[in-house]
């Protein structure tokens, strides 16, 4: 059973400019789904499209029993599906125990304990919890912009290329995150800009072309499909973080 089933979704950011043209995915339980494919694509959309940030012109997004097409982001969020964006994904002026706080307002009873296990979970937000989160790293803030999300105890994270702009470094850590997280059940639909990587511990994906999901199957099998590599990977998928065939819990 599918846990997100998006079937011929379309939009974009106005009336007459749809970039998304019938999108078809699906996403299991505890998956890690990869979205890849040229710039320009649609795949940021797509995800917006999902979590609610943008009204679609048309199609069905059914998450869990609820049809949430159409419905505003903090209403999906009570569902159990958070989205980060690639920019502008902190509160930077705010402490890091403000930003988690804003996480948590749509369930302010739980909201401390629920800090509480993040902090446990992310040693780093402990002990700068006091600081300003425009004083972290590139690599720290995506992970207080994840665990601003997780506030809501997903059970499905949206990741907008979650690695833009850190380090090679930076980035191998915060995939060894996203894996740690989908081992604790939460199944993750994550684009990305290093499609090496995100193939590399996924269990499956799609390539997203002008709109529309062209192909799909298990990342592997995508990755090593020359057709798929020549246009979008250039080179062939390398395992990484001790996993050759990741994203599945």
């Amino acid at each position: 059973m599918s846990l997100l089933d998006v079937a011929d979704l379309r939009g974009g950011y106005a009336a007459a400019d749809e970039i998304v043209k019938g999108a078809n995915l699906h996403v299991g339980p505890g998956e890690i789904v990869a979205l890849i494919g040229p710039n320009g694509a649609g795949k940021s959309t797509l995800l917006k499209l999902i979590a609610g940030l943008l009204r679609p012109s048309g199609g069905r997004v059914r998450f869990k029993e609820h049809e949430i097409a159409g419905q505003g982001a903090p209403e999906i969020s009570r569902f159990g599906l958070s989205f980060v964006p690639q920019e502008r994904n902190v509160f930077g002026a705010m402490t890091v125990s403000e930003n988690l706080e804003m996480g948590g307002y749509l369930d302010g009873a739980h909201a401390r304990k629920r800090a509480a296990e993040l902090y446990e979970r992310f040693p780093m937000l402990a002990d700068k919890r006091r600081a300003a989160a425009r004083t972290l790293s590139g690599g720290q803030r995506q992970i207080l912009a994840m665990a601003i999300a997780l506030m809501n105890s997903p059970a499905l994270l949206l990741l907008d290329e979650p690695t833009a702009g850190l380090s090679p470094r930076a980035a191998e850590e915060l995939f060894g995150t996203i894996i740690a997280l989908n081992r604790s059940g939460v199944a993750i639909l994550m684009v990305e800009q290093n499609a090496l990587e995100a193939l590399a511990v996924s269990a499956r994906a799609y390539v997203l072309v002008q709109g529309r999901a062209e192909r799909e199957g298990r990342a592997a099998e995508l990755a090593d499909d020359p057709t798929v590599r020549d246009l979008f990977l250039g080179g062939k998928v390398q395992p990484m973080l001790g996993l050759s065939e990741g994203g599945q819990t």
